[in-house]
């Protein structure tokens, strides 16, 4: 993306917002009731598993940190989402189905056999440690001090006896763990809905609400600003290849079972997109 143009996008996007949830929610993130989608096309597959970015999408939902229920208690439906533009959805679905499988996995693979695993945790602490802003500006914009002084002792520690990053050492030897946020997440903890829904190509799922969070969080994203736009594709490229190579097979496990894998995708990173914004109201324990 040319990130000159990215207030234009913006505003596009808030628009679609604005569009499909003209009213600010009360503070859940339930929008619109869906559509009955229960007889799934037979040549739909699932979409490709984005990067990285602070707040991963739902490919790296097997990874996440995701509350259970407690015993006793009745798992809460999925949140209803707006889909009004499915068909499009669905395209973009599979075309980034078909990049997955034949461009992504394979380099991915060949990468996974040519590069130790040491060296590509390495690489995938780095580009965490790099997102550092995203997560400081969020943790301060949501009221959450702590979070934010934790973010930045990580940096600190991570940048130097870390070596620029490519070792988590505020994890690994002092316990200090990294505080994921972002600004689709800042947006839903001021009572902001997930408007509709939306597919991007190589990006993945995301939400009105959600897209407009990640033009805002290009902003404090270094690797946004490097010169050429070519360069900065490289490197975006790049994280998304080692971060996919750490998680052979976690993509597949996803959709194997799923009657329609669109509608599973959909109600997954709903489901834990809302699930990130009330956490976030929750008080701590």
């Amino acid at each position: 993306m040319e990130y000159r143009k990215a207030p234009a996008l913006a505003a596009l996007l808030l628009a679609a917002f604005l569009l499909a949830n003209p009213m600010v929610s009360s503070g859940e993130d339930n929008v619109a009731t869906p559509r009955d989608n229960t007889a799934a096309p037979d040549n739909v597959a699932a979409p490709l598993p984005p990067p990285d970015r602070g707040t991963d999408n739902v490919a790296a939902l097997p990874e996440r940190d995701l509350r259970e229920p407690s015993f006793g208690e009745e798992p809460a439906p999925p949140p209803s989402i707006s889909d009004p533009i499915e068909p499009f959805n669905r395209a973009m679905f599979v075309f980034n189905d078909k990049a997955y499988y034949w461009v992504m996995k394979p380099v991915a693979e060949g990468y996974n056999y040519v590069v130790p695993e040491g060296a590509r945790i390495s690489v995938r602490n780095f580009f965490a440690n790099l997102a550092f802003p995203v997560r400081f500006v969020n943790h301060l914009l949501q009221g959450e001090i702590r979070a934010s002084g934790t973010e930045l002792l990580r940096f600190v520690v991570n940048s130097t006896a870390g070596v620029l990053g490519l070792f988590d050492t505020a994890r690994d030897n002092w316990h200090i763990e990294k505080k994921e946020a972002d600004l689709g997440q800042t947006l839903g903890r001021y009572g902001l809905g997930q408007g509709m829904y939306i597919v991007l190509p190589l990006i993945g799922p995301t939400t009105a609400r959600d897209g407009v969070g990640l033009v805002g969080d290009a902003y404090l994203y270094p690797a946004s600003y490097i010169q050429p736009l070519e360069a900065a594709i490289a490197v975006y490229a790049f994280g998304l290849e080692n971060n996919l190579s750490l998680r052979l097979g976690a993509y597949e496990e996803i959709t194997e079972t799923a009657v329609d894998p669109y509608i599973a995708f959909r109600d997954a990173y709903v489901q834990y997109r809302a699930n990130l914004v009330k956490w976030k109201r929750s008080p701590a324990p």
